[in-house]
C-alpha cells in the first residue's frame, strides 16, 4: 500500500454548479441519487453523507456496499479516516492558546522550537505561526517523499524528510498546501502545553462539543474502532481496488490522523462557526483567508484551517475536506446552520467523478 495517498484535499477544480433556481428545487432525495450515482457511475465501492437543513433536522444517507468482499451492507453515518479535516482541529487547539496568551499567532516557529527548523532557504527565526497555519510558510511537504514506506512514523522523522529539500518560496510570498505546516503547529502545541497533540484535542475540542465519534489514533492503533465501512486504494491506475482500511495513520499525525463521521464533522463544523469554540477575536482570524483556488477550486479561499467555498444557491460555506488512503471527504458549514458532510471509500483518481463529490456538496448545502 502506498505509504501516502496524497494526505490534502485534492488539486482537481470543481466543475460548473447547479444554477440557484434548480439547487433551490432539490430535496432529500437528490441527495440520495446523488449518492447512488457515486456508486454506479463513478465506481467508488460506497458512499455516505449527513445532512443538516435550515431547521435543524438531520438526515443520513449510505449508498454501496460497506465491503467488496462480504457484499455487507454500509453502516449508517460509519467512522471513516478524515484526512486533512484534522488540520482544522490542530488549527482550533493553537487558536485557543493564542486566545489564552500562550502563543502568538506572529511570533516564529523558533519562538516554541528553537533551532529545529533548518534548511536550503528555510529559517524557523522567519516563519510564523500564522504562516503555518495559513500554508504560507513555503516549507516542503513531506508526503511528496514518503513513497511506500510503511511504517510508524515519529512527527520529527516526518518533520525531517522535509526539511530535506529546499523551501518552496520564501515565507508569506505565496501560498501553497503542505502538510509539514501542520506537523509543526502540533509540536508547538506539545512544546507548549507539554501533553500530546491527540490530548489536547480530546480535552478541548471532541469532549466539550461531544464528538462521541471522533479520536486520534493511539500509536500502532490501525483499526476503526466502531462500524466502518472499509477503504479501498489501487495501486496504479486501472488497477483493482485493495483494501486499505487497516493502516498506521502516524503518517498524517497533527495534518491528518482523525477517525470521525459525517455527523460529528457537522456538528464540530457547526460548533466551531457558532463561536463556541474561539473567542470571537481568534475565529475571525481563522476566517481571515487567501486565495487557494490552485487546491480547493474556483473560488476557495483559505484560512487559518479552514477553508471557504461559494455555492451555487448564492453565499458560501466553510470546511476543510480530506483525503487518506481508503477515504475521501467534502463538506462544510453555511452562516445560517446548513451542514453536509459526505465521505466515499476510495479516493476517486478521475477528475470527473471528484467534481461529482464536491458538487453533491454544493446540493446537499442548497436543497
Amino acid at each position: 500500500m502506498p505509504a501516502a495517498v496524497a494526505l490534502a484535499v485534492g488539486v482537481l477544480t470543481m466543475s460548473a454548479l447547479a444554477p440557484p433556481a434548480a439547487a433551490a428545487a432539490v430535496g432529500p432525495d437528490t441527495v440520495r441519487r446523488g449518492l447512488n450515482a457515486l456508486v454506479r457511475n463513478d465506481g467508488l465501492p460506497a458512499a455516505l453523507a449527513s445532512v443538516k437543513d435550515r431547521t435543524g433536522r438531520t438526515r443520513t444517507y449510505t449508498a454501496g456496499v460497506g465491503d467488496l468482499a462480504t457484499g455487507a451492507k454500509v453502516p449508517v453515518d460509519g467512522q471513516v479516516r478524515i484526512g486533512s479535516n484534522t488540520k482544522t482541529f490542530t488549527a482550533v487547539v493553537v487558536l485557543q492558546l493564542v486566545g489564552e496568551g500562550r502563543i502568538g499567532l506572529d511570533a516564529t516557529v523558533d519562538t516554541y522550537l528553537p533551532g529545529l527548523v533548518r534548511g536550503d532557504g528555510i529559517d524557523g527565526r522567519h516563519i510564523t505561526v500564522r504562516q503555518l497555519l495559513q500554508q504560507t510558510s513555503g516549507l516542503p511537504n513531506y508526503t511528496e517523499y514518503l513513497g511506500d514506506d510503511v511504517r510508524h512514523y515519529e512527527p520529527h522523522e516526518l518533520l525531517d524528510l522535509a526539511l530535506r529539500h529546499p523551501a518552496d518560496f520564501a515565507p508569506g510570498t505565496q501560498w501553497a498546501y503542505s502538510n509539514t505546516n501542520y506537523v509543526l503547529a502540533g509540536l508547538i502545541v506539545q512544546k507548549v502545553t507539554g501533553r500530546p497533540i491527540a490530548e489536547e484535542m480530546n480535552r478541548r475540542i471532541i469532549k466539550p462539543i461531544g464528538l462521541r465519534h471522533t479520536y486520534f489514533p493511539a500509536p500502532g492503533d490501525a483499526t476503526i474502532r466502531e462500524p466502518h465501512p472499509k477503504g479501498y486504494y489501487r495501486e496504479s491506475a486501472g488497477a483493482p481496488l485493495r483494501d486499505g482500511t487497516e493502516l498506521d495513520p502516524s503518517w498524517g499525525w497533527a495534518a491528518g490522523q482523525l477517525i470521525s463521521t459525517n455527523s460529528d464533522l457537522n456538528r464540530f463544523f457547526t460548533a466551531l462557526l457558532a463561536g463556541r469554540l474561539l473567542p470571537a477575536a481568534q475565529l475571525a482570524e481563522m476566517r481571515t483567508t487567501v486565495p487557494a483556488e490552485s487546491t480547493f477550486g474556483d473560488g476557495a479561499r483559505y484560512g487559518l484551517g479552514l477553508v471557504s467555498k461559494p455555492l451555487s444557491c448564492g453565499g458560501l460555506y466553510w470546511g476543510h475536506g480530506g483525503s487518506i488512503t481508503g477515504y475521501e471527504t467534502r463538506g462544510g458549514v453555511t452562516e445560517d446552520g446548513r451542514a453536509a458532510n459526505l465521505a466515499v471509500t476510495t479516493q476517486p483518481t478521475d477528475e470527473a467523478a471528484m467534481k461529482h463529490v464536491e458538487r453533491l456538496v454544493d446540493t446537499a448545502l442548497c436543497r
